[in-house]
């Protein structure tokens, strides 16, 4: 595919983006590598490889659901900005 001035034009119509000419000559030569590069990909002999579905072949590896007291709440408002007896303080935001 070649990758010319209409075609980057075209492009970034549909990114709803302007480039300046100097950043179009950069869109070009950018993406003829990205496309150089594929075009060698597909030099790349599959046969017989069957496609990939999965990443991993581990089907649900979950840790059990435990619930776990980490701290305190008294080592949980140490670092608060603001508190009040054993809860956060913090600006009321919604206005009735």
């Amino acid at each position: 595919m070649d990758i010319n001035n209409s075609t980057i034009e075209h492009l970034s119509d549909l990114a709803k983006l302007e480039f300046s000419d100097m950043e179009k000559e950069d869109l070009k030569n950018h993406l003829g590598r990205i496309l150089t590069y594929c075009e060698k990909l597909n030099e790349v002999d599959t046969e017989g490889v069957e496609p990939l579905i999965f990443m991993s072949s581990e089907v649900n590896v979950l840790r059990e659901d435990e619930a776990k007291n980490h701290f305190t709440k008294k080592d949980a408002l140490l670092n608060a900005p603001a508190k009040d007896s054993d809860y956060f303080r913090v600006p009321k935001f919604i206005d009735k």
